[in-house]
């Protein structure tokens, strides 16, 4: 069977303790993401970073 370049990454965002979890593919996007999310305790859109 062939293997995924799939990966599970853990995202945080960049004003409060919140995590998101999302997949990326690791042979097409080989930087970090950065992605504008809606984070629950601050009740508003803000960035997300990828985190090790």
């Amino acid at each position: 069977m062939a293997k995924s370049g799939r990966e599970t990454i853990k995202m945080k965002s960049a004003e409060s303790p919140e995590v998101y979890w999302t997949e990326k593919n690791k042979k097409t996007k080989t930087e970090r993401l950065e992605l504008k999310k809606f984070d629950k305790r601050l009740k508003r859109h803000v960035i997300f970073k990828e985190a090790k």
